[in-house]
């Protein structure tokens, strides 16, 4: 990877990430609303209530569904395979590891000459 983060080399491959990235993130928030809505309906007092609730859980399960669906369809997610899920895991970790390492604010940020840029 090279250091320099403004270089526009370093977004080749940027936007698949950072889609597999949001997409994680949404799994994550779905299995917590699944998580939440289980919860909710230990703590229900009321039938009505209840019936919402599990109503929501079902979504909220259907929705978890859909997105790790996506996942997998897309190959960002391997829930039933366990090297291939090692192997994103370990690329992710990777890719974290090297932007750590970046500087990203360096002493000279000028990069007249680099983009396009009006003459002045």
């Amino acid at each position: 990877m090279n250091n320099d983060y403004l270089d526009p080399i370093n977004a080749v491959g940027m936007p698949e990430l950072a889609d597999a990235t949001f997409a994680l993130d949404f799994l994550i928030r779905a299995k917590n609303g699944v998580r939440n809505c289980a919860y909710a309906i230990a703590e229900t007092a009321t039938p009505a209530a209840r019936a919402l609730l599990v109503r929501q859980l079902t979504e909220a399960l259907a929705m978890h569904e859909q997105a790790a669906r996506l996942m997998m369809d897309k190959g960002w997610l391997h829930g039933r395979h366990l090297h291939g899920q090692y192997q994103i895991d370990m690329i992710s970790a990777d890719t974290a590891l090297q932007i750590a390492e970046m500087n990203l604010f360096p002493d000279h940020t000028s990069r007249l000459g680099m983009f396009a840029t009006p003459d002045e």
